[in-house]
């Protein structure tokens, strides 16, 4: 018998607040690029700041691969498209 491996889907939104927490000891946040302007073609839909410091540390982030890096994502689950 073949086993289907099935995925747990993950929100965006989910996926946003698991990273958040896991940053947050490092003083960091995950960010989402508001409108379709100026800001997002420098930073990406995804950026994060340093929240004491009040910079950009990294811009263009991949939502997946971070929350992998940091391990909010797990290998059963996957990012679920919410619209």
């Amino acid at each position: 018998m073949a086993t289907e491996q099935r995925k747990v889907p993950v929100s965006r939104r989910a996926l946003i607040g698991r990273i958040n927490r896991r940053l947050k000891d490092d003083d960091l946040c995950l960010k989402v690029t508001r409108g379709e302007g100026r800001a997002r073609q420098e930073l990406g839909e995804y950026y994060v700041i340093n929240v004491r410091y009040g910079c950009v540390t990294w811009a263009n982030v991949d939502l997946e691969s971070e929350g992998r890096e940091h391990g909010a994502l797990r290998e059963w689950e996957e990012l679920r498209d919410d619209e």
